[in-house]
């Protein structure tokens, strides 16, 4: 191939490259082509990106961000911090996303993974866990919030797994009779223990399918965040459907590296279609990193990533 022939070639990928890149419009900046807010199309599905991941493009208000997110198609967020903020702003965000018609993907209740709790038979636990779902229950009545995360914690290396288990079920009980009259559903979020979180009583999705069918109430389901179960067992579209009855939302990331969609192994093109056809109208929370950190641009590589992903056909 001659000179001129691989210059044209470069210019020519660049131009494409340049037409494709998302146009990024928002309440508090524009970047790239500005457009008004109704010719950006909605998602297909309700993916949900993290309070503050688009700081660069919207600022550091979180209700800036929401009307960012609204104006470039999503219709969901999600905010793992959203019980360390103050009952006026958890009020606040909640009212902007009721304005604007958005969902909220679950709050985090209990994510310490550092302890062995769930898996214990103990007063010590069940007094902690009453405490722990009634803030739960009063974070849900404050903002209508109705899907609260829970990780079951560490396993005890001195108490066989079949034990542990009847005492997780029995603490998940527990647990669901005081959220189910306030209509809060607990989800259970498998975590990997290769990459992430060693020492993990939950890491599979089988093991939360069996664990939520053996409580048998339907304030008890499963987050299953797509990440996790790549590196802990692949397998991810059929796990997805021999589960789906005990499924009440998704996190989402790719694999290596946890960034956004595309910049790894896992097919969320098809992943999402999937989920389109079976008719999910839950959130998609957006639990992940970017490839480009800290920029404008690494944001609209994200919004284009999803754009990207949920151009499946239907």
């Amino acid at each position: 191939m001659n000179s001129s022939r691989r210059e044209f070639i470069k210019k020519a990928t660049t131009g494409a490259a340049i037409m494709a890149a998302p146009a990024i419009i928002g309440s508090s900046g524009t970047f790239g082509q500005k457009k008004p807010a109704d010719a950006i199309t909605p998602f297909k599905l309700k993916y949900a990106p993290g309070l503050g991941m688009f700081r660069q493009s919207a600022g550091e208000d979180p209700i800036d961000n929401i009307k960012f997110c609204h104006d470039q198609g999503f219709r969901a967020v999600f905010d793992n911090g959203l019980m360390r903020k103050t009952p006026e702003l958890q009020e606040k965000i909640m009212g902007e996303l009721k304005r604007l018609g958005m969902d909220f993907g679950p709050f985090v209740l209990r994510a310490d993974s550092g302890k062995q709790d769930f898996v214990l038979k103990t007063q010590e636990v069940r007094d902690m866990l009453e405490a722990q779902m009634k803030e739960g229950v009063e974070v849900s009545k404050r903002t209508g919030a109705k899907q609260a995360l829970v990780v079951l914690g560490r396993y005890d290396m001195k108490l066989h797994m079949d034990y542990q288990t009847a005492n997780a079920i029995d603490n998940l009980r527990y647990c669901c009779d005081i959220m189910e009259p306030a209509g809060v559903t607990i989800v259970l979020e498998p975590l990997n223990h290769y990459t992430n979180h060693p020492g993990l009583f939950l890491t599979g999705i089988p093991q939360a399918y069996a664990i939520c069918r053996a409580v048998n109430r339907p304030s008890c389901k499963i987050v299953n965040d797509i990440y996790h179960q790549q590196v802990s067992e692949g397998n991810l579209i059929p796990n997805i459907e021999a589960a789906w009855s005990e499924i009440a939302a998704f996190h989402c990331g790719d694999n290596p590296g946890r960034n956004e969609p595309t910049t790894g192994e896992i097919n969320y093109k098809n992943i999402f279609k999937y989920l389109y056809n079976k008719k999910y109208d839950g959130t998609i929370c957006m639990e992940h990193g970017m490839s480009q950190r800290g920029t404008k641009e690494g944001e609209a590589r994200v919004i284009q990533a999803y754009r990207e992903c949920d151009s499946f056909e239907v």
